[in-house]
């Protein structure tokens, strides 16, 4: 079984969704079941995605349950998959996240159950796909099947603007593939595969032709253009507020935990590992993007009236912090980076499902219609306080490992010369205290203070449901802020591989700055 896990765990989602189409044929179908399917299928996902965790070497840079078979002979593509240290993790959360937000969805979704909860399968089976590809041609076709079921969360189940923001989402993402897709047969051309592996060894082994001449440089741009749209990086940031804002609670926890690190996880296995002197070239540009999305995504939350919104702008602060460490070429910040992927993916998609629970009752997410609402809600804002603190990055909680070990990683890179690295490290650090103010001062104007509208007064705390689908999210707080080891010991090693390729500008490849 654990040759097919991986393939298992892509089509399982999918299984759950033509259950769910066939049951819509049935006589005896009611919306109720659609829910409990969806979770059925969800939930036995994830339990077989715990099977990941064993088998081999855990702290092993090798890729395991591999599969590769032939696919398209005459093009010499394989339906090639595996998971490593970088692409576990990711998976992980990934088959965690989507049975939290079919639960936080119960009551929720009204209109076209049967159509909700099949896309939110096929989005997850989508997902995990791109996580373990390691075919590019495989690795694109999963990167755009993503795409359709987001599209029709946002624009079937969104909110006023939905038909607009689903639009913008898919335009943005749509356009940042297909320049990928360019690099994609530029290198298949290049290779005579689409294999990354094989393109990696080929590299390494010097068996592939040098790229000539500026080829480096364009297929560079060609790859992170589609992942900085993806994360987003600014400034191709603008389609994110609107796509959280108008999605259901589900599809913002999903788009903010997993659908943003594809981006960030491109960067990392792709442009670093095939592009590696392009890398280094770039990356003061791409630092100093990530150090103003770092400031102008904490300074634009800060003034947000809608407190969804306000989230969806902390996530362009906090995934500057993601690119920035990853760009530092260090162990710390690299480790760190991957780190906070995960730590986003958990506080983020908390605090997305507390909003979502408070728009049930209230039916507002303007911060002026609340205040004193830890007088009706004292659970809510406790958990509310602690995912916000999180998200902060208070010592103890995941936050703060994630983005102490990218500071830490900026602070001696090599990416920079001179000062620059501390200057840089000093800029991030702004984005911490900026962080601090937004959601504090939100928290107090949310939470605290008297009740001044009656029909807060009225409202009713969390039900055990909603208590228990956040639970592990708030456990996985607080035991990754204090003790991120066996997190970080599964990954180090995978991450280490892609850094000794990046690390110096002679590895992998011929690109120079003088030869662009």
């Amino acid at each position: 079984m654990q040759q097919y896990l991986l393939t298992i765990l892509i089509l399982l989602p999918v299984v759950g969704a033509l259950a769910l189409v066939a049951h819509g044929f049935v006589s005896y179908a009611r919306e109720t079941h659609y829910r409990w399917i969806a979770l059925l299928f969800s939930a036995a996902t994830f339990a077989l995605s715990l099977l990941l965790l064993t088998g081999g070497d855990a702290a092993s840079p090798a890729m395991r349950f591999e599969q590769n078979v032939p696919w398209i002979g005459a093009i010499n593509a394989n339906y090639h998959v595996g998971v490593d240290g970088i692409s576990l993790w990711l998976v992980l959360l990934t088959t965690l996240l989507v049975p939290i937000s079919i639960l936080s969805s119960w009551h929720a979704i009204e209109k076209r159950p049967l159509a909700y909860f099949a896309s939110l399968l096929l989005l997850e089976s989508a997902m995990i796909g791109v996580f373990v590809s390691l075919d590019l041609l495989i690795f694109y076709l999963f990167f755009e099947a993503s795409l359709v079921p987001m599209f029709f969360l946002i624009g079937v189940w969104g909110g006023e603007r939905r038909i607009y923001a689903a639009g913008k989402f898919f335009i943005y993402t749509a356009i940042g593939s297909l320049l990928m897709l360019v690099g994609i047969i530029a290198l298949y051309y290049h290779f005579g595969t689409f294999d990354y592996t094989a393109m990696l060894a080929a590299l390494r082994d010097g068996t592939a032709p040098a790229f000539a001449g500026s080829k480096e440089f364009w297929l560079f741009l060609a790859f992170a253009f589609a992942f900085s749209v993806k994360v987003p990086l600014f400034p191709f940031h603008t389609w994110l507020p609107d796509a959280h804002t108008e999605a259901p609670t589900a599809g913002s926890v999903i788009l903010a935990g997993v659908l943003l690190k594809m981006g960030t996880y491109g960067l990392l296995r792709f442009n670093f590992a095939l592009f590696p002197n392009a890398s280094r070239y770039f990356a003061p540009v791409m630092i100093a993007l990530a150090i103003v999305g770092i400031i102008y995504g904490a300074l634009v939350a800060m003034v947000q009236p809608d407190v969804k919104r306000l989230v969806a702008y902390s996530s362009v602060s906090h995934m500057g912090f993601v690119v920035l460490g990853l760009f530092s070429f260090t162990e710390q910040g690299m480790q760190g980076a991957l780190y906070q992927m995960l730590n986003h993916g958990v506080s983020t998609g908390a605090l997305f499902l507390l909003v979502g629970m408070i728009y049930e009752r209230r039916h507002t997410r303007m911060i002026a219609d609340f205040g004193g609402l830890s007088q009706p809600m004292p659970w809510f804002a406790t958990l509310f306080v602690i995912a916000s603190l999180s998200s902060v990055g208070l010592p103890l909680l995941n936050g703060f490992v994630g983005e102490f070990l990218i500071m830490l990683g900026m602070w001696t890179s090599t990416a920079l010369t001179g000062a620059w690295p501390r200057v840089v490290t000093m800029l991030a650090g702004t984005g911490v205290i900026w962080a601090a103010v937004y959601m504090l001062w939100m928290l107090q104007r949310v939470l605290f203070g008297r009740v001044t509208n009656e029909k807060n007064a009225r409202l009713t705390d969390l039900s055990w449901r909603e208590i228990g689908l956040l639970a592990p999210l708030l456990a996985l707080m607080l035991y990754m802020g204090a003790y991120p080891s066996p997190f970080l010991n599964r990954s180090r090693e995978s991450v280490e591989v892609v850094r000794s390729r990046v690390a110096t500008p002679e590895s992998g490849g011929s690109y120079t700055a003088e030869n662009k």
